[in-house]
């Protein structure tokens, strides 16, 4: 069996390029140890293998149903949700008061990259469960806390994200729920809401939805939006399911690829109004929301990373196993076949994969360390600076992962050739898994515009600043080892050229908006791109400072592996910025300009 994540990758993320041990120091954590750390991860490892990974194609091909009345799911994705709320990983973030195991975010992410790399559809319930917990715990007050907290925790209900509207996608600002204000300080909710994920299923018994609404009256604008509890089931007195609230699945809807977890369109108020209860105070919802929807960014970018690991993982195995002609120099049509990996272009394509899907989790774990950093580093200036850095770089780890985990499973089909395209293989279904992340939290555009048009102009470009100085110790480190010079070089002047354009773009955006943030998809792919070759040149460093006489052959295959890997992101996929840069630089307008008649 295939890999769904190499161990070997994870121990060299966490503690050679993350320094993860370094966190036992922190009060917080000062109670665990390495050990500790690797047997969480080896738990989920586990859980992964034998809970998530065999029943994968069975729920693409059994998707769930709804018959009006009830949905039908196969029995596998409840058994796999008992087992990961009974190994207590939907507490492991959560205080030891509140009774939680207190595990560091780099730790729980990582157990979740191999539930995800195994089957992302059946673990969609427990990352949105995650996030509700986390933002119930960031602001909901007192008796919130402890009224939904313990079931959440124990897996007796799951928990979704409620946003989208039919006539609402990502333009927030005009979403139509409505919420009434009742005497007893409950509130009522009336509207329409779709492609919930996770909004109806039979896994647990109940369901907290984290609803957006406008309060009657409330100004237009995101100022005016306001976010709710509605639970699916009411809550007794005791904490114990109660009467069904008025919150009804409509139907379900069938996306190309994740079909294991439910899309659901949910009608509120049909009858008296769902009863519901305000969260972090009137006006404040899309604030308050924006920690699980950044939460949830991180994961849409630790999803693709994840399946694209899986993806790269199937197709080298494949290409060491299939033999496929002969070398351009052999000409005896006799002589025995070799390898697909033997061939070049096969291992330009696995490259490529190993590029893209290892630089993604790299990324991705990175983001979770400033996460970690922002919330628990005992320096607040440090602390400071994690949040900007994080802020900042967001949007490109949820849209750089995501289309480079597209581009790395169309490459994964390319190796297998044509039974890449078949059921017998997984990488057409983790494919269509894929295809979902690029517009899961927001479509490419969205984080092009928050890039351009905001995260990098925030408190006078502090944030950016902070990556600059990043990005140039790492250059700086680079030059000190004669092996990796050349590669520090081209990140410079790259790093150069972005700055660039960044000034000239936002001195465009300053006098004319539409003009200057028209093409902030382009600039965001060129930023995404300097960051990535940033993350390859820092584990570059690491691996060729790890190399010595004294190391196992397969230990220095796996250093040479990710100088490799290193090498060909930033001489082959960093200078394709200089044709971006040229066309941000000008700005070209033709996209902006074109009238909608031409097409």
């Amino acid at each position: 069996m295939t890999e769904v994540l190499r161990g070997r990758d994870i121990q060299f993320l966490l503690y050679e390029f993350l320094d993860a041990a370094s966190l036992l120091e922190r009060d917080r954590y000062h109670e665990h140890s390495v050990d500790i750390f690797n047997s969480t991860v080896d738990a989920a490892r586990h859980i992964a293998e034998k809970y998530l990974l065999p029943h994968y194609q069975k729920g693409d091909e059994n998707e769930p149903t709804f018959d009006g009345q009830n949905i039908q799911m196969i029995p596998e994705t409840r058994e796999a949700w008992d087992v990961i709320r009974a190994s207590g990983f939907l507490r492991a973030g959560c205080d030891m008061e509140d009774g939680g195991l207190q595990m560091p975010d780099v730790i729980v992410r990582t157990a979740m990259a191999y539930f995800l790399a195994a089957n992302n559809a059946s673990t969609i319930y427990a990352f949105l469960t995650w996030g509700v917990i986390n933002l119930i715990r960031s602001f909901g007050s007192a008796e919130q806390k402890s009224r939904y907290l313990p079931p959440l925790l124990d897996g007796d209900c799951t928990g979704t994200m409620v946003l989208t509207e039919p006539s609402q996608g990502s333009s927030l600002a005009d979403i139509r729920t409505r919420a009434e204000p009742q005497a007893d300080g409950s509130w009522r909710i009336f509207g329409q809401k779709m492609y919930i994920s996770g909004g109806d299923h039979c896994i647990a018994d109940n369901i907290i939805h984290m609803v957006l609404a406008k309060a009657k009256g409330a100004v237009a604008g995101v100022h005016g939006i306001s976010l709710f509890i509605v639970p699916k089931f009411l809550l007794n007195e005791d904490g114990s399911r109660g009467t069904q609230n008025d919150v009804v699945l409509a139907g379900l809807l069938h996306k190309m690829g994740v079909r294991n977890s439910t899309s659901t369109v949910l009608n509120f108020g049909e009858k008296d109004g769902a009863i519901g209860y305000l969260i972090g105070g009137e006006g404040n919802g899309l604030a308050c929301m924006f920690q699980m929807m950044n939460e949830g960014r991180i994961g849409v970018g630790l999803i693709a990373a994840a399946v694209a690991m899986r993806g790269y993982l199937y197709s080298l195995d494949y290409a060491k196993q299939r033999r496929q002609g002969r070398l351009p120099s052999n000409r005896n049509p006799e002589s025995p076949q070799v390898m697909l990996i033997d061939h070049a272009d096969v291992r330009r394509l696995l490259l490529a994969q190993k590029s893209y899907s290892e630089g993604a989790l790299a990324l991705c774990l990175y983001a979770t360390s400033l996460r970690e950093d922002e919330h628990t580093h005992p320096d607040p200036i440090a602390r400071q600076r994690a949040g900007r850095l994080l802020g900042l770089l967001t949007p490109v780890v949820k849209s750089w992962s995501s289309r480079y985990g597209c581009q790395s499973h169309d490459m994964a089909i390319q190796v297998l050739g044509g039974a890449g395209y078949t059921r017998d293989h997984p990488v057409e279904q983790l494919y269509r898994d894929q295809r979902l992340n690029p517009i899961h939290e927001g479509a490419e555009a969205i984080h092009g515009l928050d890039m351009l048009g905001r995260k990098i102009r925030i408190d006078g470009g502090i944030a950016l600043d902070h990556f600059k100085a990043e990005v140039a110790d790492a250059i700086a480190s680079a030059l000190t080892e004669p092996a990796l010079r050349d590669l520090a070089e081209i990140l410079r002047s790259h790093l150069t050229r972005l700055l660039q354009i960044t000034q000239e773009l936002v001195a465009i955006t300053a006098n004319n908006a539409d003009a200057g943030l028209s093409n902030a998809t382009l600039y965001l792919d060129v930023f995404g791109r300097v960051v990535v070759a940033w993350i390859w040149l820092r584990l570059a460093i690491i691996a060729r400072r790890a190399l010595n006489p004294s190391l196992t052959t397969e230990e220095r295959n796996f250093y040479n592996g990710k100088l490799s890997a290193a090498r060909y992101y930033i001489e082959w996929e960093l200078p394709a910025i200089a044709h971006m840069c040229n066309l941000l630089q000008l700005p070209n307008l033709l996209p902006l300009n074109l009238p909608a008649d031409y097409l």
